[in-house]
Parts: structure tokens; sequence; C-alpha cells
């Protein structure tokens, strides 16, 4: 593989061509020598499970949305318009791998065997992870931006020491890219050649400021100088996805060291529930990532072969709406736990100075009581 090329970028239409890709934005399969290779086993049944993964996804994400707006979460990140990206890489993955993500990898923990109760429980603020860590081998989502990348660069130095078949793969976006943190995993990934992957979900937005200020340069370009080989795919095309990520764990695990993929691709929605993109982003630019849609792409690909039936989108349609409804039911009837339970399971044995800041916090407690 090949590190991108290093040229300035001068707008996000430029910013796409630049990536490499398997599916044009109109579905159109195109020979690629860095990818194919990755993907000759990927027929048409697959990619219409890709399709379907995506399509549910879609669907959980827009239930996230609907439930925080309706005061059942406290936030939700939305993913829309990054399904290639998050369902092409992780189901690339081995099921020994672990993941550390940020707090839009939705599509992550559902690829990882995610529940429906799994996708709300933090952003309801009942559980400090969502999930079972240990069952999905999926880290808790990271809010701190860029952490998680030195979480992952610990675990992989833990794998070399042990001589384990795995690898830690941690997910961030092109915001992150330009904290102390992410640079600082890369550092010690090179150093010691770790098997980790690092995975840049370029979606055009750190919050209100564009990539262009972020780097004028193609992200993936940076890898290099710290001595990782680096690769930079379109991230709506969900087969250049997953073919990206099959090398990067391929290196990773034949102990070469860390890998990086910049994934372009782009948030179709606000930052999180609390952002309104109206007041930075216009409505242009929204239009022309539309028409570069994931689902559409693969859509249009596979109705060129003749391989999607109107029973294949109907079912599909009917699985997500049931996930959304299972998630909306758990949501609905989770039952917050006493306020004196964060104190639970802190530490193994007990442990006086946690008794008595749970002594502290009781009287405060305490104090609102008989309040209106």
């Amino acid at each position: 593989m090949m590190s991108p090329q290093i040229t300035p970028i001068a707008d996000t239409a430029q910013d796409l061509e630049l990536a490499e890709r398997i599916l044009t934005p109109d579905g159109t399969r195109i020979a690629n020598p860095q990818l194919d290779a990755f993907v000759d086993d990927i027929d048409a049944a697959s990619l219409r499970a890709l399709h379907r993964d995506m399509i549910i996804l879609r669907r959980i994400d827009a239930e996230g949305v609907a439930l925080q707006r309706q005061g059942q979460l406290g936030l939700w990140a939305p993913c829309q318009g990054q399904e290639a990206t998050q369902i092409g890489t992780a189901r690339a993955l081995a099921p020994q791998d672990y993941v550390f993500p940020s707090y839009r990898e939705t599509g992550v923990i559902y690829a990882r065997g995610a529940k429906p109760g799994d996708y709300v429980r933090m952003w309801r603020g009942e559980e400090g992870a969502g999930h079972d860590p240990a069952s999905l081998r999926v880290a808790p989502l990271q809010i701190i931006i860029g952490a998680q990348t030195l979480h992952a660069v610990g675990y992989a130095l833990g794998i070399r020491h042990d001589g384990a078949d795995e690898v830690a793969v941690t997910y961030f976006g092109d915001g992150a890219t330009s904290q102390g943190d992410v640079n600082e995993a890369m550092i010690f990934a090179s150093s010691y050649q770790a098997p980790v992957v690092f995975v840049c979900q370029n979606n055009h937005w750190a919050i209100s400021e564009p990539v262009s200020v972020q780097s004028q340069y193609p992200i993936a370009g940076r890898a290099p100088g710290f001595g990782i080989p680096s690769l930079r795919v379109d991230g709506n095309d969900v087969l250049a996805c997953m073919a990206a990520m099959r090398w990067a764990l391929a290196h990773a695990r034949s102990g070469k060291g860390p890998a990086y993929i910049e994934a372009v691709t782009y948030r179709m929605g606000p930052h999180t529930t609390a952002d309104d993109p109206t007041r930075y982003r216009k409505d242009d630019e929204l239009d022309a990532w539309r028409r570069r849609d994931p689902i559409a792409r693969v859509e249009a690909h596979l109705r060129a072969l003749g391989e999607l039936s109107d029973d294949h989108m109907a079912e599909t349609q009917a699985a997500a709406d049931v996930v959304a409804r299972e998630m909306r039911a758990e949501c609905l009837g989770m039952v917050t736990r006493p306020p004196l339970s964060v104190f639970d399971g802190v530490y193994a044995e007990p442990h006086t100075g946690l008794d008595r800041q749970r002594g502290e916090y009781a009287a405060y407690l305490a104090s609102f009581e008989g309040e209106a």
C-alpha cells in the first residue's frame, strides 16, 4: 500500500476525488489495483448484507435523534452519512479484535453485536458504558476527544507483550487529529510497533470548524511522518472501507506495526443534537454530499447487477423498524438507579475515602428533601 499523494485540498469535491474507491458515487464498480484483492470474496449476497446493515444503522440513528428530541435522551451524536465507513470497517474485524471508539461509532457497536438498549443507555445517563465492553470487545464510547487512541495503543502494547492474535482498533474524527493525545498515540505505536489500526473518519466538520482549517493537506499524509503506512479511501464506499480495514488489520496482525486509514466521508446531520449546523454549513454543500449517499451507492450497484429485489428492501426495512421499536421500548422502560449507587463497584474492597464521599453526597441529596 502506498501512502496518499500529498496535494493541497482545495474543496470537498477534490477532497473526495483524491481518495481510493471501488464503487463510484453512481454505483459503478471500477478496478482498483490496491484494494480489489481484499474484497474479491464479496459477492452480491455479501453486499446485500452490508446494505442491510447500513439501512438498519440509519434507522437506529434516526430513532436516537427522535428519542433525544422527545426528552428521553440527554444527547445523541448522529452518524447519518457515515454508514459505509463504520459498517465496512467493523465488518472486517476478527471476533478477538478490540475496538476503542469515539462517541459517534453507533455502527461499530451495532456490527459487534450490540442489543437495542445498548445504544441509548449511556446517552440517557443510566450507565458509564451503554454496552458490556467485555462481550462486545468494544471499550466504552469516549467523550474526551482523542483519548481513546492512547487507550488503544496501550492495549496493543499488551497484545504484543502477550503474543496474542489480536489487533486494537481506534476510531476518531478529523477534529481529533489536532489533539495531542492522537499524535502521542501515533508516536508510541510507531516506536514500539504496536498492533493497532487508526481509523480517522474525516466527516469534514469538527463541530462548526471545517476540515480545511484542521488540515490543508490529506490527513492520512501525516501518518508516514510517524513511520506509519496509511491509506486514504472514499468513506462513502463500503467496499473500499472494508478493503482498507482488511489491509490494515493484516499489516498490524503480521507484526509490522500500526496502520492508518483516513475515510473521507461527510456528517449529514448535526455534530450532536445540541448543535445547529445551519449556522455554519451551506445548503449546497450538504446537497452535494447527499448525492454521494453511501446507501444509495450500494443500491444503485446492486440494481445494476439485478441483485436487489423488492422483497429484500421490504424485509430490510421491516428489520430496521423492529430494532428501532425495541430500542425505544428499552429506553422508555429503563429505571434510573438510586443516586448513591454511583459509588457501587468503584473499588473491589471497602475504602474509607469512598465511604466519606458517599456520606457527603448523601447529605447533599438530603438537603433537597422537602423542596417543591
